[in-house]
């Protein structure tokens, strides 16, 4: 099938999808979602609320009820689910990746890819699902026989982010149905059109009611609500460090559910002098400018060796001023950048870059809007950047990258560390034991050795310090949605 951008769609789903039906909030209200590209109403959204989130987790709490037809479900019957709920995705990838376009304003070839991970990681869980293994045990003294199994957490709580709409949320959902769980999804407000639409392929796949509810709503509501339900066993999140403290919060106040948090960062890259600087020069800004400069493991730290330091700034404003003529309209072919999110991200990073330029770092190119319509920012480059910068500590999310220099290794490696976060990391070095040194030092769930987004669904994925709880992918990704319970006999007549 040809993958080819469906120009002036128009959404076919705008409600909650509760129970394996669409239906309107119980509030009757709606909001409002936005174009980031024209600015203008793309249109109206049920608001999810209290009585929709209880609802929704009341269908998804019946589904996981002992001998429901979700919990006695064969394991392999649920992976066949789950591979056929990704072929239908893949069935209806253009329709699914214009919608993400229109709502996030990523160009198409950008949600084509995100779609095609997200299907990888659904992929590579539904064949984990009877793969799932416990273990036996000898017990001290005579006459015992233990043993394990896993069992499915429960009800989960997925929130998801506005960066990677239909990505994030199979990837939430791939992790929880393999595990066996119900799952009530709650969709970023600024981007809930490709995760509404899940729900139609959902029932056509064939799961049972109850097992995966879609709850488009503003944080504050809806999310909240779910955070704070005493019949949600895990919450499952993907965005700010703000918010993650307020979820982390609501796990101590209520029901101690489970929690995982993938959130911020401020991620650092280190260019040593023994780089082949031209790639490294191009990976690092495509690192710091993927989708827009908002994703939180984007490498917005570049630390740059003082031998080469002027030469690798150079590179980077030449390759930043081409850049510019690849953002415009997302679907077109030729688009490589769209807008930011909205007018909020909008102008807190244009106020970070004005910030910048009045601490002393130097502006080498962009840092202005670019059209009298939509939300595009110029992409920017700053050299000379110190360390107590806003620009430096802050996650900015936006495409900015700030590029600082250094004369020792050591003291690059602690100036990296020298952050809250740790998310991940890079280094670019054609010296293996300068990639060792560094990968091993780096604070970070992951480092990236000469490449860039160098996420796959079989490696672990989370960070370090405020940047998150927990892993996402792999086997221990599983783990996180499973208990253990351990089963003693005792007085057996061997």
């Amino acid at each position: 099938m040809a993958l080819e951008p469906i120009y002036h769609i128009k959404p076919e789903y705008t409600q909650l999808f509760i129970n394996n039906e669409y239906v309107n909030s119980q509030s009757g209200k709606t909001f409002p979602t936005i174009n980031p590209v024209t600015e203008e109403i793309i249109c109206q959204v049920q608001e999810g609320g209290k009585q929709d989130i209880d609802l929704a987790v009341a269908a998804a709490k019946l589904s996981m009820k002992r001998k429901s037809a979700w919990r006695t479900l064969p394991a392999a019957a649920r992976g066949k689910l789950m591979h056929n709920l990704s072929d239908l995705v893949e069935r209806n990838i253009n329709y699914v990746a214009s919608l993400d376009c229109l709502d996030n304003g990523k160009p198409f070839k950008e949600v084509i890819g995100d779609i095609q991970f997200g299907l990888a990681v659904l992929r590579f869980y539904a064949g984990m699902t009877d793969k799932i293994e416990g273990r036996t045990m000898a017990c001290n003294g005579t006459n015992k026989f233990s043993y394990t199994i896993y069992e499915p957490i429960g009800v989960v709580g997925a929130i998801t982010p506005w960066n990677y709409p239909i990505m994030f949320a199979l990837f939430k959902l791939s992790h929880a149905l393999a595990a066996g769980c119900s799952v009530v999804l709650k969709p970023a407000e600024q981007t809930p059109l490709s995760a509404i639409y899940l729900g139609t392929l959902i029932k056509e796949t064939g799961f049972p009611p109850g097992v995966v509810n879609i709850v488009p709503g503003y944080g504050p509501t809806a999310g909240a609500a779910l955070s704070h339900h005493m019949d949600v066993n895990k919450i499952t999140f993907t965005g700010s460090t703000e918010v993650g403290h307020l979820i982390q919060m609501a796990s101590g106040q209520t029901n101690l559910k489970r929690v995982n948090l993938e959130l911020g960062g401020k991620c650092p890259v280190i260019v040593c002098k023994s780089a082949d600087l031209d790639k490294a020069a191009a990976l690092a800004q495509e690192a710091c400018f993927v989708n827009m400069g908002q994703a939180c493991c984007a490498l917005t730290r570049t630390f740059v060796h003082e031998d080469v330091y002027e030469d690798f700034v150079k590179k980077s404003r030449d390759l930043a001023i081409k850049a510019k003529s690849t953002c415009g309209d997302p679907f077109e072919e030729k688009t490589h950048y769209g807008p930011q999110i909205d007018k909020v991200q909008f102008d807190k990073i244009l106020d970070y870059i004005q910030q910048g330029v009045k601490e002393g770092a130097k502006l080498e190119c962009g840092g202005k809007s670019m059209f009298p319509k939509g939300y595009f920012i110029e992409p920017t480059v700053f050299s000379n950047v110190q360390d107590h910068m806003k620009i430096a500590q802050d996650e900015i999310f936006g495409p900015v990258q700030t590029i600082f220099k250094f004369s020792e290794l050591d003291e690059a490696i602690d100036r990296a560390n020298n952050t809250e976060y740790g998310l991940v990391s890079g280094v670019f070095t054609n010296d293996v034991n300068e990639a060792i040194h560094v990968s091993h030092a780096l604070e970070a769930g992951q480092v990236w050795v000469n490449s860039y987004m160098a996420v796959d669904p079989l490696t672990p994925f989370g960070g370090y310090k405020k940047s998150g709880i927990g892993r996402e992918f792999g086997t221990d990704g599983l783990l996180g949605f499973l208990e253990e319970k351990t089963v003693i006999y005792g007085n057996i007549n061997m």
